[in-house]
């Protein structure tokens, strides 16, 4: 039974701009995205409070923003100013249940 499904990676040139989704099972508690780029450990980049507040790694301040719609139990992950150093897996994470497939993101000219 899929619990969380990553979708919206995709190639893009520098600069460009993805939004990914993450659509979990009733119940799930989705609230951060993390990615794990070739050779390298998975990592946090941003997550989401209960009461909203976002925090981001440093590498993407400025350029991702995290939402949620609690009502269709979704989160979102815009995407701007993609750079070639974003190239990963993109997961979402939520406490209570496995990891997803998750979703290639690949910025490249």
């Amino acid at each position: 039974q899929v619990q969380i499904a990553e979708s919206g990676g995709g190639l893009v040139q520098p600069g460009g701009s993805l939004r990914l989704s993450c659509v979990a099972a009733e119940g799930i508690a989705i609230q951060a995205w993390y990615r794990q780029a070739p050779g390298k450990q998975r990592e946090l980049v941003t997550l989401i409070t209960d009461g909203g507040t976002a925090i981001y790694a440093d590498s993407v301040k400025g350029r991702f923003t995290i939402s949620r719609d609690s009502a269709k139990n979704t989160l979102y992950l815009q995407m701007n100013n993609l750079q070639p150093d974003d190239t990963a897996v993109y997961y979402c994470y939520a406490s209570n249940a496995n990891w997803g497939q998750g979703t290639q993101v690949t910025v490249s000219s």
